[in-house]
């Protein structure tokens, strides 16, 4: 399935139906008065955040939506039929824009939550609404409001507890296979992940969390390089993060200070989230050299696990430490 995390699209709700202009016509009742019916109520556009979406692929496809407006109305009082909502899913951590001003018109974080994104024109009334001890033949009534239109941008951003962040070909889309029932795609060739893959990973029974491999973070993505800011979108609603950093560097600090440098310059505040650095692909190095850059790294304050997704070495305190730190680690569910 092919990820989309943004796409634009136009909305339009249902125009309401028309009032009706009628008169009684019976026999022996030659001045029967107004009996025209109101016009119904046009339909509204409505987003709802669906549990089994995972990408904006199907809004890509399709840019254009109309509700159905209202039926007009009738003789003998009869009012016309409200419009039917048109209900379009998105995935949950859809961020929705007024692309117009850019202003921010919801957040659909939780499975089930709604937002009318275009509302509907109201119906317009029978000339019943309209004799008066002056006027006891009306012989107008209102026409049906029109629906608000508007396009509207929509900005998926993944909800995972637990990001993992590192340079192309650190072994993310590796760890993230190993821990979790995800299967990625994984090739000897930078940018092998081009989009967030989630996982699930269990522990201690019935407890899990998820857990998202973004793709390779490169110096100046912040600024839109490599993936940039594609990426980056994905990892402000984490609650820990992973900082992948390959065993055979030659300067893991340095790594994780680029790595740090890029988080801080796109939102300052992932850096005050819990974090530990795991040395990754640990079965090419020897005991020896990965203690001493484990050393040189927690010298810095850093958390620091040596891993390797081959051999499975490490995996297992790495869940440990994320289990942990997940009992007090805040929210973010907002941007």
């Amino acid at each position: 399935m092919k990820f989309i995390d943004e796409v634009s699209i136009k909305v339009k709700a249902g125009d309401g139906g028309n009032g009706c202009v009628s008169f009684r016509r019976e026999k022996y009742v030659p001045r029967g008065g107004p009996d025209g019916g109101d016009g119904g109520k046009g339909g509204d556009v409505v987003l709802v955040a669906a549990p089994n979406l995972r990408t904006l692929l199907d809004l890509s496809y399709q840019r254009n939506y109309k509700a159905r407006r209202g039926e007009n109305g009738q003789g003998s009082q009869r009012n016309g039929k409200s419009g039917s909502d048109l209900v379009i899913p998105v995935p949950a951590g859809s961020v929705v824009y007024d692309e117009a001003g850019d202003e921010t018109l919801a957040d659909l974080v939780k499975p089930g939550q709604k937002i009318i994104v275009a509302h509907a024109g109201k119906g317009g009334r029978g000339n019943t609404h309209f004799k008066s001890a002056t006027n006891q033949a009306p012989r107008s009534a209102e026409e049906g409001g029109r629906g608000e239109e508007r396009k509207i941008r929509i900005e998926l951003k993944l909800i995972s507890e637990v990001g993992i962040v590192g340079f192309p070909n650190s072994g993310k889309s590796t760890l993230i296979s190993r821990l979790s029932a995800a299967r990625p795609k994984i090739a000897d060739y930078p940018f092998t992940t081009l989009a967030p893959n989630l996982g699930v990973v269990k522990f201690g029974g019935q407890r899990s969390f998820v857990i998202a491999d973004m793709p390779g973070l490169i110096k100046g993505a912040s600024q839109g390089a490599g993936l940039g800011i594609q990426f980056l979108r994905h990892i402000e609603r984490t609650r820990i993060l992973v900082h992948l950093v390959e065993g055979t560097t030659e300067d893991p600090v340095a790594d994780v200070k680029v790595l740090e440098a890029e988080l801080g310059a796109y939102d300052p505040s992932l850096l005050k989230r819990p974090r530990v650095i795991a040395l990754s692909k640990a079965d090419l190095c020897s005991n020896k050299q990965s203690a001493k850059k484990i050393r040189a790294l927690q010298k810095k304050g850093y958390n620091a696990i040596a891993i390797s997704s081959i051999t499975g070495k490490g995996l297992d305190e790495l869940v440990e430490w994320i289990a942990g730190q997940l009992k007090g680690a805040a929210e973010f569910a907002r941007a």
